[in-house]
Formats: C-alpha cells, structure tokens, sequence
C-alpha cells in the first residue's frame, strides 16, 4: 500500500490520477484501483484531470475565469519587511474545487441519479442518498487547508449567479460548523471577509471583462447577530443549533451528562426577533430564496435521522414550498464516515492523509523504535501514575527536547496525555508538575468524556470555569498561556485545532463503540507549526500497547510510522535549529558581527518603456511553417509556456473559437503575467498579431486565418520562439539600470532570526555569530570544506554562511534578460577590516557571469557609499571546487591571489 514511486513530494504539484495512493499493492493498480478507492472519486478523478488538460472545455465563462485566476495566474503576496512570495494554493484544493465545478457546471450534475453514473464499484444504489438535492463531500486530510476551499466556492457560487444567466446557484450562503469550537476557527477567517481580501480569492476588476471586487458585495452574519438581511448577498456562519428544528432541547448546567454543555456545540440560546438586532437564524434562512449550505467537519451528517440532516432537509423543503430548491450542497471532512467505518457514498474528491504527510502537508507522526519501546513497562501498582511512570517519563523526555528545539523558533511545543478516566486526569497532571520542573503550573486538566467529544464534568465548576477551560485550550499555542500539556481523556474528535501539539502520550484504549478514528486522534498533533516553509514537521507519538495498537491500525489507511530512538541520551535528528550564539560564553557575539549595507535597487522596470516594443527589430532565424492534414487542424490545443498546462482548444468544427484573435491575446496575456507587468496589453497584442504574421515564418507574410498557421502556433518550440524574443526585447526595454547606489539601511548577522532546516551535514564554527554552518543539500562537500577553512584561515577573524534568514541579497539581471535576486554564499571579514563576500560552486551555471558581474558592482558601489562614514571595503572572490581542491589555500590572503576569476 505504499505511495506511487513516481508520487510528488511538492503539495503543488499536479496529482495525476495513476500516480494516487489506493490501499493495495501497487501490482494490483489496474485491476483494483477504481473498486478499492470512495465509489465515485476514481472517474470523477480521471474526468476531472482531463477536463483541466483539455482547458476546461465546456465550463462556463465565469467558472474558466476564476479557476484561471486562482491556478494558473501569479500572485505575489508582500510580507511586513517588503518581500514577495509567491502564494499558491495546494494541487490536492485546487482539484476539490475543480471537482465540485466541474460536476455542476459541465455535467449538470444536480441528484443522486446524476452522481450515480461515476460509480466504479457497481455496489452503490440510489436508496443510499438521502438527499434530493446536489450534495458533494470532499475529503480533504486534517490540515490540508478545507476553509481556503469553502472560500473559492462560496466565491464561485456567488459570481456564477450574478454573471451566467440562467444559473441556479446562490448568493446566500449557511456555513455551519458542529459546535463553538470549530465555529471559533471559522470565525477567524471570515471575520471582516479577510479571507476573500488576504487571499487572493477575487480577482482583479477588469479580468475577463468583469468588475469582480465591485460585484462582491456580501455581508457576514455570526450566529443570531443577523443586521440588515438583504435578499442576496449574505454569509450566515453559525454553529448548528441555529438552524435546528424547535425540538431540540438546550443544553444546561443542570444535564446529567455535560458534554454539550462544556463543548457547547448549541451555543446560547436565540434571542428571537427583537428589536436589539438580534434574530432567530433558522427562520430567516428557511424564508429566503437563494441559499447553498457549506458544512465544515461534516461527518457528523453521517445518519439522516440526526438533526443536523433533519434540519438541511427541511430548509430544502420549506424551498420546494415556493417552486424553489436549496442550490448546493458542500460538506468538508478528512473523515466522511459512518458509525460502520463505510466511507459517505457522496465523497467526489479524496486527498488522504498519506498523500498530506508525504507532501509535508501535515506533521510526520514519529514512534518510538523497539528498543526504546522495549524499556516502557506497565507497574503493578493501584496508582495510576505509578502503573505508567516509564510512558509518563518518557513522553516528558521527548517534550523537553523538542521544547528546546522550538523556543529557539519563537514556538512553544505542547505535550498531549490521553488517559483512561476523568478520575486519573487530576492525579496525572499533579504528577507531571512533580517530574518536570518546567510543567510547574503549565498542566491544564480537562475533565471528558470517553466518547472523545470535549467536555466538563467534574462537579463544582461554575459558568465561568467552564468557559475560562474551552478559552484556555484554545490559547494554548501562545506565549500568553502559562500552559504547555494538557490532560484529558481525550481532547476534540475535531475543531480543536491548536498547532504546537509536539508529543502525544496515550494511556488508554478505545473501545469499537467509540466511534473514534485513528486519523481523529493525531489529528490533534497534525498540524503545522510553521507556515510559508516545506520543511518537514514532526509529533512524537508514544504510549500503552492497546493506545498504540490502536494508532498504528491507521498503516490500514496507508500511512507509514517512523520508528526512531527516543527517550534519555536519544538525539532528535529530524530537524536542525540555527540561531545566533549569544549563550556562548567563549563567544563575543559583537566581536563575531559584520555589518552589510542594504543597497538600494540598482535595476528596476519601468513600465512606461512598453511603446517602444517593435517586432521589426526582434531578428533571428525564421522558422518553417509545416504543414498539417485537416484532421490535425480539427482540434488546437495551445499550453500555458510557465505551467505547461492547457489554456485553451480550439475546434474547427464550430464548437469553440476558431479566430487567430484568441490565439495572438493568448501569447500576450501569457507574456505579461510571466513577466509581472501590469497594463500594456493594447502594445503587446498589437507586436504579436504583427510578429507572427510578418516575422515568425518563412515566406511571411502568413495568413492567420489559415487553420494551418494557428496549428503552427500550437507547437511548443513556436511557443517558445515567440516567448523568448518578446522577453527579451520587453526586458531590454523596460530593465533599468538607475544608478542607485546609495545605503538604505544595515543587516547586522546577530540580527538574524532562529530558524529550522534539514538534518544535513553542518560543522560547529568558532569564529562565527551562529551556532551551526550547514550545508547546501546540493553543495556536495564543498561548502563544508569552505568553512573548514575559513575556521582555519589566521587573517579571518569572522565569517558566516548567508543563510536565507540573513536576509542579504543583490538584484541582478540575469541572462535572458529578466530581474531576479541573487544570494552569495559566504561573508568573511579579515584582520584588517574587509568584508569579503565569497560565491562557491561546483560547477558553472548559465547566469554565472551576469551574478559575478553584479557582484563586482555592488562591492564597488558598497564600498563608495560606506567610505564616508568610514566604512570597510567590500571584495568579491568566486572559488570552483576543481581548483579549491587543487590549490588549498591556508589564508584568506592566499584565497583571493589565487581565485582571480570574474574580478575584471
């Protein structure tokens, strides 16, 4: 059941449905694949990919225009120091969403009957539906990010309705989540509609001819705090008991059993209508027109007699009362089953847990190896802390070093104890404030039940305690709690969704009639901690033989366990923190600093230049135009140059756009997003109409009409021609050298902030500011030989690899043409003041000369700038590895004499 060899370990990449995890041998792919995967997910999957392949053919206008804008379109996302990053959205969100499109928009996919036709398993039968209206469950793993997709849906239902005429989706829209908990989370993204605004959800006005942000014109409503109901246009986020029928009873302090009390998965009690804004949701949502329904942790909608489903149904009927239907269905969930374990018949679209952990998604779970295993023994003893001392210590053990690890990073780990009964709860959090000193006060004790619902029901505690524990459990990853484990019986089944869960210890089993889920349980440590980096994560997960037997019982799923060393005198390997050395007493950190000028941007573009763009001056060698039969000409497919996807067909038959006007706006729009330039369409539609029929071919010039010129343009290295000399000639006119040279402020190395990275090779260095040089994973052995001698070198007092953290860059122009930012690898001071900035590789790349040359510059100008305060001078060297290994240079001095490539 292991992964496919050939499964990407990027979440961004493309999953290609023959490369997807199913649980059997790989041998078996063929004859076992679509029986043994959710009955619909195997053909909805392979449709899907080859609509996307075909460019979403037959999707409407809208729908092709937010799924280009979301997935093919860059956007560059500017953090609080004036960076760009790239935001992307995972491929495993992108296909849940194009999913859900794709079986309402191009195959009208509307009941049971419709999603019936996509059943690979031949056991599904319409009395499996209990719905009569379009339902689509979409099983996203435990942190794979299922609110960003209910964001782009939400979007795509709404702009669909305004934009397509005849649509039958909303602009209403009931998000339910099962109890406070999860609404709390919800509630962080929604409030203030900050999710459609900091992600890049609604594109620019102007895409695609329509004013997208002006048009989304919507309205959030928490719970009962309903304003001002407009007839479209509304969120309405609420907890579930808002929409229940009037027959469900309130939970309260006085229930014998306080699980829904403490949990408050009903909340308080609606206000009703008056005239303090307050109102009664059910009714309101049961009396609009247009409405979809999103429900997050959605299997708890696993039984149609429950009220949650009890309570959908009757809004979709109180709707066919006025001839009108609930639009649209959408349950997230990373575990959409029944009480019997049979996966939900209405799963569309499966990204596993496996599939998360192997692209870095989640957190790596980590168990103890047999050796370490084999020291933990059960004690004979009527104490609860005494039967489990050795799994208590060793989880302890295990917290502390990863504690220590991510302090460092500005995170606090939190150690997670399951035990059997809420009666041992108190004893075992006593006990670890006893063993660990530095748990003195940190322990919250939760008192639960054993259904694995979050709960309170130890006697005595008031309103006010309960609500201070659900508070204090939610704060938990912040510096502002004082706590760092908790204890329960055994906290959410879902929602609680803290981050810094390090190591879980279970001390209990779990009976078949708890309906809980391995995937449930590590759910609770899943998560990442550390957002915008890949690197990988780990929880540590240890605990009795019946507790573990239980968690490796998710192998069944696919998920595969490492079983490392673990407990006193065991080092974690998993990852490595650098950070600034300050509690070294043998080093002097001001001594071991060097400061760098932050130069102001030398190149820059300028937008303006675009009107001198002329294809008469492109030049270059003119390429023949084959020829093609009429049946190659029946269908153009022309790809994305950046992605290699497919933008968009066009058939000669009628059925599509068959005008070169496509095709020429095509290569233009691909042009300015590559190259990040905002307005200029008008010039740049105008030179490729131009190039392509005047320049391009032999024989020119051509006429774009001819199906057979448009099945040219069609072919890759066509693409690539027209690509490469409009980059060029747009990059020569619109890359500027300003002539900036002045310092805009100074990055000092003990500035640098603490930062996680791979197990990799890495030396401990005397004469620098960090605590570790490690390696480049590709750097083979020379950068650790580097450092080795500048360690050695007797005229180097300081040195430092550039580690991204540094945050020291130049801007360059590279080869061909375009701007970028180039890192050098090395920065060394010598005994009479330089600063030495020292590139090492091991072999030469294309943009070598442009980088040297650019460094050349900025040394030059860095120099100029900083002599009037008195500052050093700034040297360059470049060192390949052939001739480091040949020469062996023991100073710096004899570094520089030697290595005098690039410095004229």
């Amino acid at each position: 059941m292991a992964l496919h060899p050939n499964f990407p370990t990027s979440p961004y990449a493309p999953l290609l449905p023959d490369e997807r995890w199913f649980p059997a041998d790989e041998a078996l792919r063929a004859t076992a694949y679509e029986k043994l995967l959710p009955p619909l997910v195997a053909k909805v999957r392979h449709e899907v990919h080859a609509w996307r392949e075909a460019g979403y053919v037959g999707a409407s206008a809208t729908s092709v225009a937010l799924l280009k804008w979301w997935f093919d379109t860059p956007h560059m996302v500017e953090h609080a120091d004036g960076s760009l990053t790239e935001f992307r959205y995972y491929y495993a969100q992108r296909e849940a969403v194009e999913t859900v499109i794709w079986l309402y928009d191009v195959r009208a996919a509307r009941d049971k009957y419709d999603l019936l036709r996509f059943d690979a398993s031949g056991a599904v039968s319409s009395g499996m539906f209990d719905e009569d209206w379009p339902r689509f469950v979409l099983k996203l793993a435990t942190g794979a990010g299922k609110t960003k997709v209910l964001s782009l849906l939400i979007a795509w239902s709404f702009f669909h309705r305004t934009y397509e005429a005849g649509s039958e989706l909303a602009r209403n829209f009931l998000v339910i989540a099962p109890n406070i908990i999860v609404l709390d989370r919800l509630r962080a993204d929604f409030d203030g509609l900050r999710i459609f605004y900091n992600d890049p959800v609604l594109p620019e006005n102007g895409h695609a001819g329509q004013t997208w942000r002006d048009d989304f014109q919507i309205a959030l409503h928490v719970q009962d705090d309903v304003r001002v109901v407009r007839e479209t246009g509304n969120i309405f986020l609420t907890n579930i008991h808002r929409v229940f029928l009037s027959d469900v009873p309130e939970p309260s302090l006085e229930d014998e059993d306080l699980r829904n009390y403490f949990l408050k998965p009903f909340g308080d009690r609606p206000a009703g209508r008056t005239n303090d804004s307050k109102a009664d949701l059910g009714e309101i949502v049961r009396e609009i027109d247009e409405l979809a329904v999103f429900n997050d942790e959605a299997h708890h909608i696993h039984d149609a007699r429950m009220a949650w489903f009890k309570s959908i149904a009757n809004i979709h009927n109180r709707m066919r009362q006025k001839d009108l239907k609930l639009a649209l269905q959408i349950d997230v969930t990373a575990t959409p089953r029944h009480d019997n374990g049979a996966i939900f018949v209405q799963t569309v679209s499966d990204y596993p847990l496996v599939e998360a952990i192997h692209q870095n998604v989640v957190k790596h779970p980590v168990l103890p190896d047999e050796a370490s295993r084999s020291k933990l023994h059960e004690r004979t003893s009527a104490l609860f802390t005494e039967k489990y001392a050795d799994y208590l210590a060793l989880g302890v053990e295990e917290w502390r070093k990863s504690f220590a690890e991510h302090q460092a990073l500005g995170k606090k780990a939190v150690l997670f104890v399951m035990v059997d009964d809420t009666r041992n709860c108190d004893d075992v959090g006593e006990y670890l404030e006893k063993i660990c000193p530095e748990l003195a006060g940190g322990v919250l004790v939760i008192h639960t039940k054993t259904n694995g619902e979050i709960a309170e029901a130890a006697s005595g505690k008031n309103k006010e305690e309960l609500e201070l524990l659900r508070k204090q459990s939610n704060q938990i990853d912040s510096w502002q709690s004082p706590y760092k484990a908790i204890v329960s019986v055994l906290m959410l089944k879902e929602g609680w969704d803290v981050r810094n869960v390090t190591t879980i210890v279970g001390l209990r089993a779990y009976a078949a009639k708890s309906n809980i889920l391995p995937e449930q349980t590590l759910g609770r440590g899943l998560r990442r901690m550390y957002f915008g980096a890949d690197g990988r994560e780990t929880v540590s997960v240890m605990g009795t033989p019946a507790f573990m037997d239980f968690v490796e019982s998710i192998q069944n799923e696919g998920v595969t366990f490492e079983r490392v060393a673990m407990g006193a005198g065991a080092t974690r390997t998993d990852s490595l923190v650098v950070e600034v050395e300050r509690g070294n007493p043998d080093k002097d950190i001001e001594t071991l600093d060097i400061a760098l000028p932050r130069m102001a941007r030398r190149f820059v573009r300028e937008f303006g230049s675009l009107d001198g763009l002329d294809a008469a001056t492109f030049g270059g060698t003119r390429l023949p135009l084959k020829a093609f039969s009429a049946d190659e000409t029946r269908e153009i497919v022309f790809k994305t140059m950046l992605h290699g996807e497919v933008d968009h067909t066009i058939h000669l038959d009628g059925a599509g756009p068959a005008d070169w006007r496509s095709v020429v706006g095509f290569f233009a729009r691909q042009l300015l997003n590559d190259l990040r330039l905002v307005g200029g369409y008008d010039v740049v539609y105008a030179q490729v109409k131009r190039f392509v029929r005047e320049f391009l071919f032999e024989g020119a010039p051509v006429d774009l009409d001819n199906a057979v010129v448009l099945r040219n343009l069609s072919e890759p290295e066509v693409g690539k021609v027209i690509f490469d000399r409009f980059k060029a000639a747009i990059n020569a006119l619109t890359v500027q050298d300003s002539g900036n040279t002045h310092i805009e402020s100074t990055i000092r190395l003990q500035d640098a902030r603490p930062f996680r990275t791979e197990s990799r090779p890495f030396l401990y260095p005397r004469k620098s500011v960090f605590t570790r040089m490690v390696a480049e994973p590709r750097a083979g052995g020379l950068e650790l030989a580097f450092a080795a001698f500048l360690e050695a070198a007797p005229d180097v007092q300081a040195h430092a690899k550039n580690y991204l953290a540094v945050g020291f860059r130049i801007d360059y122009v590279r080869a061909n043409g375009e701007l970028s930012n180039y890192i050098p690898d090395f920065i060394a001071r010598t005994a009479d003041g330089t600063v030495w900035l020292v590139e090492t590789k091991g072999r030469e790349e294309l943009d070598l000369p442009q980088k040297m040359a650019r460094l050349r510059q900025w040394c030059a100008d860095a120099t100029a700038a900083s002599a009037s305060d008195g500052g050093p001078a700034y040297r360059f060297v470049y060192v390949d590895e052939d001739g480091f290994a040949k020469h062996s240079p023991t100073t710096m001095a004899a570094l520089a004499a030697s290595f005098t490539d690039y410095q004229h």
